[in-house]
């Protein structure tokens, strides 16, 4: 099945891009005038915000489970997903824990394609997001058209045209007065936000350069095909390996460590990127098993990502910050948080019985505490930047060209389907660098 191109749109560049996402969306069609605010979405006069779930996996589990603990007025009122089994795990799994609290009946299971839309007329408050990421920017539009709060799993788009929706959703949210919060879950971590604040309070100075990993020995397993399955339902069943639905392990996993990226460059985006990636010892689906990235700043400064999946080599997910007064070093899957320090002429380390929540759980009293008193917590900017920056990097890699951030944010290359339906639908081809074209 062939992807149809996405209508061009008028160039935004870089400048401009900085310019309009402060406080609008980019070339959007929506005028934030136009919406009413509002404090709150939940039904005045209720103790109880009715929470419906969309993409009912193991993820999407976990943050109903979050959510059920972030807030003692959370019923899950409604599930969506495009398949009957994940609902019914996702709800045994959830009345273990909180029977009382899982309200879903019969008629609120919603199966297919359309399900999000059904949940989100159901009457739900809030919506959590946490399908394949291909289908976040049209899940996310539907909930902030609906005046819907959100929890948004990471990422947010496979595609530059995705990206500019989410942009424009989340312009959508701020001036509806919604909450949207990301799940980029390290922004949400304690001893990453303490030292964070060092770096942004200039305990390093200018940064001259970034360094960081995010790798991993092989990934999820994915099922056996079934005789009756269709091309699209074992592509949605093993959705990581397939680029148009996952955006490439760079987009979908080690997004995280390009995301502290961004977060420690405080809002300097990057203007191009060149980069190396490949698949050697993979075979399912048309994923890269590994990608090497090199961002260049205006300021000067440069930033390194370095991300592999591969069975049978060592984990590692640190990270190493260099600036005009020292270094800093984060590793953020440690046991110690003391191991995240400065080094130089203002040294400093966050302390070993330094508060560490758990951030997953984190993301969720961020939300429900923002519902509640009516405050504004909208992320969408930020993890939208953070989105491109992953889709750039896979774009250098897969055609092997300098990207700028304008040609990403620009491109024309759209991975969606035009229409979702179960039918037959080859996959596209594994990327070739050299041969692959920038669109």
């Amino acid at each position: 099945m062939s992807l149809k191109p996405a209508p061009r749109k008028p160039e935004i560049t870089r400048r401009e891009f900085v310019r309009a996402s402060a406080g609008a969306a980019i070339a959007s069609p929506f005028a934030l005038g136009a919406w009413p605010m509002s404090a709150s979405a939940f039904v005045a006069g209720s103790d109880r915000l009715r929470v419906g779930l969309v993409g009912c996996g193991g993820r999407g589990t976990g943050a109903a489970d979050n959510a059920l603990n972030a807030d003692a007025g959370v019923i899950i009122t409604a599930l969506a997903d495009a398949f009957s089994d994940r609902i019914d795990s996702c709800l045994k799994n959830l009345r273990d824990k909180h029977s009382d609290r899982i309200l879903v009946d019969a008629d609120h299971q919603f199966v297919g394609f359309d399900s999000y839309q059904r949940l989100i007329d159901s009457g739900v408050d809030v919506v959590l997001l946490a399908t394949p990421i291909v289908f976040r920017p049209e899940h996310l539009r539907a909930c902030v058209e609906a005046g819907k709060h959100v929890f948004c799993e990471k990422s947010m788009a496979v595609d530059g045209p995705g990206v500019r929706s989410i942009l424009e959703s989340a312009a959508i949210a701020r001036a509806k007065g919604l909450s949207l919060v990301s799940g980029f879950c390290w922004r949400y971590s304690d001893p990453e936000q303490a030292l964070m604040r060092e770096i942004h309070d200039g305990r390093l100075g200018a940064i001259r350069s970034m360094h960081t990993l995010y790798n991993t020995s092989g990934w999820v397993g994915y099922p056996k095909r079934e005789a009756n399955w269709s091309d699209m339902e074992y592509q949605l069943r093993c959705w990581h390996y397939f680029k148009e639905l996952s955006g490439d392990h760079i987009v979908e996993q080690a997004c995280h460590s390009i995301d502290k990226i961004a977060w420690a460059m405080n809002g300097e985006l990057p203007t191009e990127c060149i980069a190396t990636g490949s698949r050697v010892v993979r075979t399912m689906g048309n994923v890269f098993d590994n990608f090497n990235v090199a961002y260049k700043y205006a300021s000067g400064a440069r930033a390194f990502h370095v991300c592999r999946q591969i069975e049978n080599t060592p984990y590692d997910n640190t990270d190493y910050i260099m600036g005009e007064k020292g270094y800093c070093f984060m590793n953020s899957w440690g046991r110690n948080p003391a191991d995240h320090h400065i080094g130089g002429d203002n040294p400093w380390h966050y302390p070993e019985d330094g508060k560490r929540r758990n951030m997953y759980q984190t993301e969720h009293e961020v939300l429900f505490d923002s519902i509640r008193n009516g405050k504004k917590h909208n992320d969408g900017t930020w993890m939208a930047h953070s989105t491109l920056m992953s889709i750039m990097g896979r774009m250098a890699a897969y055609t092997g060209q300098v990207v700028t951030w304008d040609q990403a944010l620009n491109s024309q290359e759209v991975y969606t389907p035009g229409t979702w339906a179960w039918t037959d639908r080859e996959p596209l081809p594994v990327a070739v660098p050299g041969r692959t074209k920038l669109i």
